[in-house]
């Protein structure tokens, strides 16, 4: 019962952001606090509200911060020395560019931390997208497929599910082909980006 409240919850915040009934302020904060109400937590929800604020806050502190900061680190031109370094080194290709920013967000994002892995990756990348003109769709994207390495069974999140569900490595050894797959498949999805 519990489960088809969520996902109704999840459907019902897509169908009014993206039909633009509600802005999307209202419909994160209403939509939630109906749904625990309709599932029977009563004056509970307000314990679940200050709960994920508390969880919430440090990442979302973390984020205003690294805006602020690469902001005006970037408008005072102070990687611009960093950017003419990497342009000598790789020119100004494409997809040795793109290849290089999801080599950058897989090496960052090997501790499990996604926030992290976008704080470094997409400031010290921007720039560098915006002076050769890409698309910057292309840098989330690759950053986004990046992070999912730790999907993959090798990936730092693994050994903590290992250890919480008390598994050997044998468990989880029939998923190698299919993260195998997957790895493959980010590389060439990754060098189509840069040469689109």
């Amino acid at each position: 019962m519990l489960a088809l409240l969520g996902l109704l919850t999840i459907v019902a915040l897509f169908v009014v952001i993206l039909t633009k009934r509600m802005s999307p302020l209202v419909a994160l904060i209403a939509i939630p606090v109906i749904a625990a109400l309709v599932g029977g937590f009563g004056l509970n929800t307000s314990k679940f509200i200050i709960g994920g604020i508390k969880d919430v806050a440090p990442v979302a502190g973390m984020f205003i911060f690294a805006i602020l900061y690469f902001g005006i680190v970037t408008d005072a031109g102070m990687l611009d020395p960093i950017i003419d370094r990497i342009l000598r080194t790789v020119g100004s290709r494409p997809p040795r560019i793109v290849v290089g920013s999801a080599l950058l967000a897989l090496l960052i994002h090997l501790d499990g931390s996604g926030a992290v892995a976008f704080l470094i990756t997409i400031p010290a990348m921007l720039p560098l997208y915006d002076r050769l003109g890409m698309d910057r769709r292309i840098l989330a994207c690759v950053t986004s497929m990046a992070c999912g390495v730790n999907l993959a069974v090798d990936g730092a999140d693994d050994p903590r599910l290992r250890v919480a569900a008390h598994a050997g490595d044998g468990h989880l050894q029939p998923a190698d082909p299919g993260a195998d797959c997957g790895a493959r498949l980010r590389v060439r999805v990754r060098v189509a980006a840069g040469q689109a």
